[in-house]
C-alpha cells in the first residue's frame, strides 16, 4: 500500500491507497483509497509521537502497518520534515518521496521563483489538471486560502494568498474585547440580530465576496476560455455553499495528487512531457 501524509499548517491529512490496476512487470498503479485521517500538526511531536499515532489510526481500521510499501510527503513546515522522514524509515521500513524540486510533476511552474511555491499548491495543479482538465483555478481553503491558476495546456501559471477564514475569525477575537469566537457557519440571514450571527455573517459573506472577488479577476486576466474552478480544503464545501463561481469540491484532490506524482516517479504512470518540481520553462 501507499501512504500519502499532506502536512499543513494546523492539520495533517493522511490517505492509504491499495493497488488496483497492475500490468505484469509494471510498477503498480494505487487507485484505490482504503482510508484517510485529519489530525492535528503538532511541530514539537517526536517521531515515535508521529509513529505511535499512525500506528494507532491503522488499528482503528484493522489495517496491518507492514502492508505499507511506499510513502509520499507533502509538507509546509519544513522543521517537521526530518521527523517525518523518521517516522516513515522506523515504522513502515520505507524511504519517503518528498514533493519538493527536482521529483518529476508534469506541470512546468511559469513563475518568478518556482522553490517558492508550496509543494501543496503544484500537487493540486497536477491533480485538478489530470482530474479536470484545464484551464482551472484550484481553491484551497487552509490555514491559508490560496488560489492558483493552471493553463489549458498544464502549466502552473501563478496565483494569489489570502489569509483564510480561520485566522480572520482567531484574530477578530484575539484583537477585541468584548466579541465572543463563533463557530463558521453560514447564518440563516444576511442581516443578523445577535452579535454571534453579526459576526458569522461577517465571516461568511465576507469571505464569500473575497473568494469570488479573486476569482473573477483572474478569470478576466486568463481571458478566452473559462475556467472550471475546484474547491478543496476543510471550508470548501462551506464556502462553496455560496460562491457563485466554485462548481467542483473535491475534498481528496491533495492526496490524489501525491498519488499522481508518486506514480510518475516510479513510471506507474506517464506523461507527454515531465518536468521537475520547481523547474521553469522558457
Amino acid at each position: 500500500m501507499l501512504l500519502v501524509v499532506d502536512v499543513g499548517n494546523t492539520n495533517t491529512v493522511l490517505g492509504l491507497y491499495r493497488p488496483g490496476h497492475e500490468q505484469a512487470g509494471a510498477p503498480p498503479r494505487f487507485d484505490q483509497m482504503v482510508a484517510h485521517w485529519r489530525v492535528g500538526t503538532i511541530r514539537t511531536n517526536t517521531a515515535d509521537e508521529y509513529g505511535v499515532l499512525f500506528r494507532n489510526l491503522f488499528a482503528m481500521q484493522k489495517i496491518d502497518a507492514a502492508e505499507v510499501k511506499a510513502v509520499v510527503v507533502s509538507s509546509v513546515v519544513p522543521p517537521l520534515d526530518s521527523t517525518l522522514r523518521e517516522v516513515s524509515e522506523r515504522y513502515f521500513q520505507a524511504k519517503p518521496l518528498f514533493i519538493e524540486p527536482g521529483v518529476k510533476t508534469g506541470m512546468p511552474v511559469l513563475v518568478d521563483n518556482p522553490a517558492e511555491v508550496g509543494a501543496d499548491r503544484i500537487v493540486n495543479g497536477v491533480a485538478a489538471f489530470e482530474r479536470y482538465g484545464g484551464p482551472c483555478i484550484v481553491v484551497d481553503f487552509g490555514t491559508a486560502t490560496t488560489f492558483d491558476v493552471i493553463s489549458e495546456r498544464g502549466e502552473y501559471l501563478g496565483g494569489v494568498i489570502a489569509p483564510g477564514i480561520g485566522i480572520s475569525a482567531e484574530a477578530l477575537f484575539v484583537r477585541t474585547a468584548r466579541l465572543p469566537k463563533v463557530d463558521i457557519r453560514r447564518p440563516a440571514r444576511v442581516i443578523g440580530t445577535n452579535t454571534v450571527a453579526h459576526i458569522q455573517s461577517g465571516l461568511f459573506y465576507g469571505y464569500i465576496g473575497l473568494t469570488d472577488g479573486i476569482i473573477e479577476h483572474m478569470i478576466e486576466e486568463l481571458g478566452g476560455n473559462k475556467p472550471k474552478i475546484v474547491s478543496t480544503g476543510g471550508l470548501a464545501t462551506l464556502i462553496a455553499s455560496g460562491s457563485r463561481y466554485i462548481g467542483l469540491v473535491d475534498e481528496m484532490l491533495t492526496l490524489d495528487g501525491m498519488r499522481i506524482i508518486y506514480e510518475r516517479n516510479t513510471g506507474a504512470r506517464q506523461v507527454k512531457k515531465t518536468h521537475a518540481a520547481g523547474e521553469r520553462r522558457s
